[in-house]
C-alpha cells in the first residue's frame, strides 16, 4: 500500500511497530543519563524539561477550563506559563500542580505506547503537542527551543528508518522519565537556600494551606514511580 496515501498513513501511524533489541533499549537509556547526570550537560538538555514542564501547567489550565494567555521559555532553563480563571479553587490547584510530573508523566505514557508498539504515534504525537504549544509562545528563545525539539520529531518521524525511529523513540522517553526525577530535587535544595519563595510548591501552600514539603513530596513520588513504572515497560519486564 502507497504509504503517502490516507489509508496508508492511517496504517504507519495506528499500526504496531516491532520494538528494539533489548542491547538498544539499554543504550538509549544510558545516553539519556548522560543527558540528565552532569551539571554542564544538564544546563542545555533541561530545556527540552522545561518545556514539558510548561506544557503540563498550559494543558491542565486549558482542561480545567481557564484561559491561556501565553507560554514563556527562558535560557536559564526558566519557564513561564500564564492563564486568566479564577485565583483561587481547584482549576488554579490543578494548573500550578500540574508542572513538576508533567514530565515524568509524558515519560509514562510514552513508555505504555512503547511496550504496545506504537512507535510512530508516539512521534506524531509528540510533533502535534509541540506545534499546538508553538502558538502559545511569546518569546523569541522559547519559539526557538519549541520549532527545533518539533522538527526534530518531525524530521525522525518522516525520513528515518524504523530501527532509527525506534532508538530515538526510546532515547526520548528514557530521557523524560530520568530527566523528571531531577528538577524536584533542585527545587529542594533551592528551597532549602532560601530561594524559589514563588515556587511551584510555594504556590500550591499558599492556595491550599498544605506544607510546600508535602507537595515536594508528591513530585518525587509521582516522578520516581513513573521512572520505576516506565523503565519496567521499555526494558520488558
Amino acid at each position: 500500500m502507497d504509504s503517502t496515501s490516507t489509508a496508508g498513513l492511517w496504517d504507519r501511524l495506528a499500526g504496531s511497530q516491532p520494538g528494539p533489541s533489548l542491547w538498544t533499549v539499554v543504550v538509549t537509556g544510558l545516553l539519556a543519563l548522560a543527558a540528565v547526570a552532569p551539571p554542564r550537560v544538564w544546563r542545555v538538555t533541561r530545556n527540552a524539561v522545561t518545556i514539558a514542564h510548561e506544557g503540563g501547567h498550559a494543558l491542565v489550565a486549558l482542561l480545567s477550563g481557564r484561559t491561556l494567555s501565553g507560554i514563556r521559555l527562558h535560557s536559564d532553563t526558566s519557564g513561564l506559563t500564564v492563564s486568566r480563571g479564577r485565583p483561587a479553587g481547584i482549576g488554579m490547584v490543578l494548573t500550578a500542580a500540574a508542572g513538576y510530573p508533567a514530565p515524568s508523566l509524558l515519560g509514562l505514557a510514552g513508555a505504555w505506547a512503547l511496550a504496545t508498539g506504537h512507535v510512530t504515534a508516539l512521534l506524531w504525537g509528540a510533533t502535534a503537542l509541540l506545534a499546538a504549544m508553538l502558538v502559545m509562545i511569546r518569546n523569541a528563545w522559547g519559539v526557538l527551543t519549541v520549532v527545533v525539539s518539533g522538527s526534530a520529531f518531525a524530521l525522525v518521524s518522516w525520513l528515518a528508518g524504523a530501527e532509527l525511529r525506534a532508538a530515538f523513540a526510546y532515547g526520548v522517553v528514557w530521557f523524560l522519565l530520568l530527566g523528571g526525577v531531577r528538577p524536584a530535587f533542585e527545587l529542594q535544595r533551592k528551597r532549602r537556600h532560601g530561594a524559589a519563595p514563588d515556587s511551584d510548591a510555594d504556590q500550591l501552600a499558599r492556595l491550599t494551606g498544605i506544607a510546600p514539603v508535602l507537595w515536594l513530596l508528591l513530585f518525587h513520588l509521582v516522578s520516581l514511580v513513573c521512572l520505576v513504572a516506565g523503565g519496567r515497560w521499555l526494558l520488558g519486564a
